[in-house]
């Protein structure tokens, strides 16, 4: 098999050759965006899941639908260690730029961007982190009294006018949501709450961990009024057979049934998993169709490269008390798991775990889909915990 013809693309937010099964939630976010565009409600919407399920993908695929459509966009990718003011300020001058050359909406692009002069001068000392070039003076009195919450109501206020002006909305897409402080959450929150109220088309699409519905709800209670919340999970088996079959057919290749069958059970229809074990099934296969044989070979090969990349600097972000915990969990299975039965695992009290499970939350290593319950992120990293500490030999003394 021509491993230049390799249809399939492992990586981060790499696109897939076939997206499946995602165009309900696709259909969902046009419609969204379609209504809020001609001043008719629509709620925000924020894409949840594990890891490996899509949601970049997801997202950038949908801001590519939004551009096509001539909606204004941003997309932003929140980091741990940087503020949303920093994040923000950079991408919204460049789209109210792109307004102010629209002659319908240059005045009110003009205007967003002195409050942006504002904004950024205003908050700089309180966010360090604000590198932003205005050409312009700030307006005095507009998003420049030095408080995110009311200084975010008044420039996402101004830039929606002008997106109103222009025929078009402006729609934020912020990926990795869960990294966003809560304080700084509650003020996004707040000033999608006044444009949704002034009906301005401004839209967040947005995708995080699922630790992120719970975060918004605490930031704002009436968060769960604002948002759809829907989840990203791993593809049905009948998506998934089309996203291994379907572009390995565009190649004149073929699996056998029976090989698809089987890649489908290993990786648990998780796309990012599929997308890595169809790439060393191909590559070990000599010709077509490909078959068990060579999707067992391939997995060999995928799970080493997953344990040395995907699952690994993830593992590598942990303390060692973080990975004992972590074992612990693996110990039990995939999890979702009981703090006291973790605690027992450890031979220790469900308290003293507390701020080791609080920081592995805070990491984005784990979840607590209910009071009491953590799960992992990662799909399948039970499975790499057990092979990267195996044994008892981990267990603390």
């Amino acid at each position: 098999m021509d491993p230049i013809r390799n249809p399939y693309t492992p990586g981060a937010g790499a696109p897939p050759p076939e997206l499946a099964g995602r165009d309900e939630l696709r259909e969902q976010v046009r419609i969204a965006l379609a209504r809020n565009r001609i001043g008719r409600p629509a709620k925000s919407v924020l894409m949840v899941g594990l890891r490996g399920v899509g949601k970049t993908v997801l997202l950038d695929r949908m801001r590519d639908d939004a551009e096509a459509s001539g909606i204004q966009t941003l997309r932003i990718e929140a980091p741990e260690g940087r503020s949303l003011p920093a994040i923000l300020a950079p991408e919204l001058r460049r789209e109210l730029l792109r307004l102010s050359h629209n002659a319908r909406a240059a005045d009110l692009a003009r205007r967003a961007l002195r409050g942006l002069a504002g904004f950024a001068k205003a908050l700089k000392v309180k966010y360090q982190d604000i590198e932003v070039g205005i050409d312009m003076e700030p307006e005095p009195g507009l998003a420049d009294n030095g408080d995110l919450e009311l200084d975010l109501q008044d420039l996402l206020e101004a830039s929606g006018q002008a997106a109103r002006e222009g025929g078009t909305a402006l729609a934020l897409f912020l990926d990795e949501l869960q990294y966003v402080e809560e304080k700084e959450l509650a003020a996004l929150i707040v000033a999608l709450h006044r444009t949704a109220q002034r009906r301005l088309p401004v839209v967040l699409v947005g995708a995080g961990l699922p630790q992120l519905r719970g975060r918004m709800g605490k930031a704002k209670s009436y968060a769960e009024r604002l948002f759809d919340f829907p989840e990203v999970g791993p593809l049905t088996p009948d998506a998934a057979w089309i996203a291994i079959a379907k572009p390995a057919e565009t190649e004149g290749v073929c699996f056998d049934e029976a090989a698809l069958h089987r890649l489908i059970e290993q990786t648990q229809c998780y796309p990012y998993f599929l997308q890595e074990w169809g790439k060393h099934a191909w590559d070990v296969a000599q010709t077509s169709p490909i078959t068990v044989a060579d999707v067992e070979r391939g997995s060999e090969v995928a799970i080493a490269d997953l344990d040395a990349s995907f699952f690994r600097v993830r593992f590598d972000r942990l303390t060692p008390t973080e990975k004992y915990y972590m074992r612990a969990m693996a110990e039990l299975g995939p999890g979702p798991h009981r703090s006291g039965a973790i605690a027992r695992v450890l031979g220790r009290e469900v308290q003293s775990l507390a701020p080791i499970r609080s920081h592995l939350i805070a990491k984005g290593m784990v979840w607590s889909p209910s009071h009491g319950d953590t799960a992992f992120t990662v799909p399948l990293f039970d499975e790499f915990m057990l092979r990267v500490m195996p044994g008892q030999e981990w267990m603390q003394p």
